[in-house]
């Protein structure tokens, strides 16, 4: 069995928001959808300040609770543990919203919203309608890019070890801070990064066994 999850290093993060853009490229999102965030705040007092960053997508958890909520079953977790949408079966009910402790789920309610009002959809935005449509009144969320860890499985791919069959965020970093993997794999790179980095996920708590990881 194999539990897609992500570890992130705090300490190489520089903020420089390339993971929120490669997704954004990657799934042709519109305007006001944002599946990766990165956190920004400071701690200390000058002339001795810190500037803190945490990156921050869906956890895809193990126990995750806008699975249980859903009345129609359009979230559900593969079996690989990936929690994903289906728009054709989402009422925009908006319970996943509620129910997610991190909030990471986006409502899609503007189907009309332009990056450049009034001038019409860019080149950009009309092939991401064709090719990847999203449908107004459902939400909303990171997957984990998982079309391209099926497209690269299906070459013989290893999601983590090739960059085809890796998120577009892991890609991206231009410092390495992401890394992807197999977390019931006790030989992988994310689970001896959680091993010997002591990952935590945010918020353990609230008992959702996420399976995204930071290290410090």
């Amino acid at each position: 069995m194999t539990r897609c999850g992500m570890v992130i290093d705090l300490k190489k993060c520089i903020g420089c928001w390339g993971c929120a853009v490669s997704c954004k490229e990657e799934h042709f999102l519109p305007p006001g959808i944002l599946w990766n965030r990165v956190l920004i705040s400071e701690k200390g007092k000058f002339p001795t300040v810190t500037k803190i960053m945490v990156p921050v997508l869906c956890n895809h958890c193990k126990e995750a609770s806008c699975v249980e909520v859903c009345p129609t079953g359009a979230t559900y977790k593969r079996e690989d543990g990936i929690v994903v949408i289906d728009y054709d079966k989402c009422i925009g009910c908006r319970y996943c919203l509620i129910s997610c402790p991190y909030q990471q789920r986006i409502p899609y309610k503007d189907d009309k919203k332009e990056y450049f009002p009034n001038q019409g959809l860019t080149a950009f935005e009309t092939l991401g309608r064709e090719i990847y449509p999203l449908q107004k009144g459902t939400m909303t969320k990171c997957n984990f890019c998982v079309e391209r860890i099926e497209q690269g499985q299906e070459s013989g791919l290893k999601p983590g070890a090739d960059r085809e069959a890796t998120p577009a965020c892991v890609n991206i970093c231009p410092v390495n801070a992401r890394t992807f993997g197999d977390l019931d794999d006790p030989g992988s790179k994310v689970s001896e990064l959680i091993k010997t980095r002591k990952g935590e996920p945010l918020h353990p708590e609230f008992e959702t066994e996420p399976s995204v990881f930071y290290i410090d």
